[in-house]
């Protein structure tokens, strides 16, 4: 019998005659496309889309699933059209070979840019139809098997691949069987010798513990027939690459992994998991704190099982998993069992509604990134979810990443509430936003309207969707905030020439911009804003005369010939993210300023006598007459210097002094000059310069404070 009808023989189990005649049709069809193409290996090619649909066909995929398999390599290698095989084989079965056919694109040897504009690609895929990407796993995992025909560097180079990007998605689909063997593959091609001595060592331990493994077993299932509890005990192997995963990640030696004796209980019914939990639990001790119930509380990726750990005889570490047969079907393969169990609704709904949600939320972050880079830096977080359990206050639970902080919380309610965060409570209590959260946790989020993200916050957010929300939201803010400060700008410039913008024609207006290879006013006044263009220099080009040169521009000059009549930009302090106050000098309200426009960043503000504007004084496009404006609003950072005599408290009484003046501290730090003095320098934030002098008073009045001085430059 030849392989094709073998495997239609083998279809028969459980697909319906017809079906098995359209997958069987699609073979030969492959088969007549690829006639003459060989394999590195020298078998024929077809035998390629043949190995993919077996694979596929032991996960009990659907028919058009197993066509797409036969006929995922036509339209890439032998020029068939798309449009061939919607004719043959219907509009479902062509978007399936044309997706995966678009990600067979994919890889490592471009550059990082192109790599991630082809992991986009696979992502819209996915969520169009999840069959693209299982046929692509399978795809991928029959050259994984038949790696041996290629190069060393580009069995590396797939292997790195493999184990960076198809890897975790199986693991995020739940399919854990073929996660597994990607990861032995992938390590077994990437490190040749660490896996073999890895193996070795394994079959060595696996022939000492023998007899002891099979005491553990039959004492297991003993247990069980005494309970009257029906179920299967097997002997669990560890896979290589999570045997060297835990020795480079735990710090662990061979042995100390080795030492661990693995079991899996496979029961009936969810019922039974829980009596059996119990009677494993009067055999053996558990360890405290080792318990873990994914039953009650699935896995993000719909994994659902019962872990408990127990000291076995002469004290050995007994783990044990314990699971019904639809979960460990669930468990190897992942979203694939949802054409398996697709009668049983309960089992599936939950698991193909989670890959789902991850899938919509992968496409969320596809509009938010920046570029292909960004999106993929966050869709890679997404991949590894070593989760924690975090309880909303209404008793809702949510998954999140291990580590995630309440923001990351706050953006997985929703984005607006993400965005309009401000505080939080855990368990009730105010806590940082930047504390990890811990499983079990409930997190009430405090939101005011008109709250924004704060840019500190992408220093310990540590989901895909904050990130991209947060960078999103402040580049959308820079954006505004700049085409305000260029609008300022740009107006003040054409104030002291004696017009405005709004009296200069449209068509110069143009010309301009297209000069400057812009077609929107409002980038070219972000560009002013961001310091990039000098207003200045725009304002000369937008008064010469239409079609005048650069040189006729230069002539143009202001109505006033001095600066002094020149009326200086007031600062709110509210100005945004293009408007900073220089760290080496903190300018306050009341101090003398001028502005420094520093390309990229926007106005930067300094005090009038800052040291460091010295070289920059002569460039006087750049700097700026600034003033503040009389509703000047905000707390400004000054940095002081309190030299004061070392007695008991003192630290404690200064502290108290700065606090009951109504400032904060931001920062301090206490250097002992001598046995007698000690050197406190303190950030602080203040209103303005008569709130500043209050609290010199005050920490002036303070006993044991010699000397106080406001540091500058």
């Amino acid at each position: 019998m030849s392989a094709i009808e073998v495997f239609a023989d083998n279809l028969g189990n459980y697909l319906e005659p017809e079906q098995v005649n359209l997958v069987r049709r699609a073979y030969f069809y492959a088969e007549q496309a690829h006639d003459g193409q060989t394999r590195r290996s020298g078998e024929p090619y077809v035998t390629h889309p043949l190995a993919v649909a077996n694979i596929l066909a032991d996960m009990h995929m659907d028919h058009q699933s197993l066509m797409a398999a036969m006929l995922h390599d036509v339209i890439e290698d032998t020029g068939i059209p798309k449009d061939a095989l919607v004719e043959q084989f219907g509009d479902t079965v062509a978007e399936l070979v044309d997706g995966v056919s678009k990600l067979t694109q994919m890889t490592f040897e471009s550059k990082a840019e192109a790599q991630a504009e082809n992991f986009q690609k696979m992502a819209l895929a996915m969520a169009r139809d999840i069959r693209v990407i299982l046929v692509k796993l399978a795809d991928r995992l029959h050259n994984m098997r038949t790696l041996g025909a290629l190069a060393p560097e580009k069995r590396r180079r797939i292997a790195k691949e493999t184990l960076e990007i198809y890897a975790p998605i199986a693991n995020r689909l739940g399919m854990h069987s073929l996660s597994t063997e990607f990861e032995d593959l992938g390590f077994k091609a990437m490190y040749p010798m660490r896996s073999m001595l890895i193996d070795r060592a394994v079959r060595n331990a696996r022939g000492n513990r023998k007899e002891l493994l099979n005491r553990i077993l039959e004492s297991l299932q003993a247990c069980l027939e005494r309970e009257g509890l029906q179920g299967k005990v097997m002997g669990r192997e560890k896979h290589l690459y999570g045997i060297y995963q835990k020795m480079r990640g735990k710090k662990k030696s061979f042995n100390e992994i080795m030492d661990v004796y693995a079991f899996r209980i496979i029961v009936d019914k969810p019922d039974t998991c829980y009596r059996v939990l119990g009677a494993v639990h009067s055999l053996y001790k558990p360890f405290p704190g080792r318990f873990k119930d994914y039953i009650a509380i699935p896995k993000a990726n719909g994994y659902q099982s019962l872990h408990t750990t127990l000291f076995g005889m002469h004290g050995v570490p007994i783990e044990i998993q314990i699971r019904t047969d639809e979960m460990e079907e669930l468990a190897n393969n992942g979203i694939a069992a949802h054409w398996v169990y697709k009668s049983k609704d309960e089992v599936i709904n939950g698991n193909h509604a989670r890959t789902r949600q991850w899938l919509k939320s992968v496409l969320e972050l596809q509009q938010n990134a920046g570029n292909s880079l960004e999106f993929i830096e966050n869709v890679k977080i997404d991949l590894f979810p070593d989760e924690v359990y975090i309880f909303t206050p209404k008793g809702r639970i949510m998954e999140l990443p291990k580590g995630s902080t309440p923001v990351d919380f706050a953006y997985a309610v929703h984005t607006d509430i993400g965005n309009s965060c401000i505080a939080c409570r855990v368990n009730r209590r105010l806590a940082p936003l930047s504390e990890p959260l811990e499983s079990g946790e409930t997190v009430e989020i405090i939101t005011a309207p008109g709250a924004r993200p704060n840019p500190a916050w992408l220093s310990f957010v540590i989901t895909g969707k904050a990130r991209s929300n947060i960078r999103h939201f402040l580049k959308h803010q820079r954006h505004s905030e700049s085409i305000a400060l260029g609008e300022r700008l740009l107006d003040k410039v054409l104030a002291s020439f004696g017009t405005q913008l709004s009296e200069i024609p449209e068509a110069r207006v143009q010309a301009v911009l297209t000069d400057c290879g812009m077609e929107l006013m409002e980038d070219l006044l972000a560009d002013i804003g961001l310091g990039n263009r000098m207003a200045y220099v725009v304002a000369r080009r937008l008064l010469a005369s239409e079609g005048g040169s650069e040189e006729e521009a230069q002539k143009v000059s202001p109505d006033n010939d001095s600066d002094s009549d020149e009326k200086p930009l007031a600062i709110r302090g509210t100005e945004g993210l293009v408007v900073s106050f220089a760290r080496c000098c903190n300018p306050i309200p009341g101090d003398p300023i001028v502005g420094y426009l520093s390309s990229g960043k926007g106005m930067v503000i300094h005090q009038e006598n800052c040291r460091n504007l010295a070289d920059n004084r002569h460039n006087s496009e750049k700097i700026l007459n600034l003033a503040w404006d009389k509703d000047v609003s905000g707390e400004f950072t000054v940095e002081l210097r309190v030299e004061l005599e070392h007695q008991r408290g003192i630290i404690a009484q200064l502290a108290t002094g700065i606090t009951v003046a109504d400032a904060s501290i931001d920062k301090i730090s206490v250097d002992e000059r001598d046995g007698r003095v000690s050197v406190v320098q303190l950030v602080v934030r203040v209103r303005d310069r008569l709130h500043l002098s209050q609290l010199i008073k005050r920490i002036r009045n303070l006993k044991g404070v010699m000397r106080i001085t406001r540091l500058k430059n």
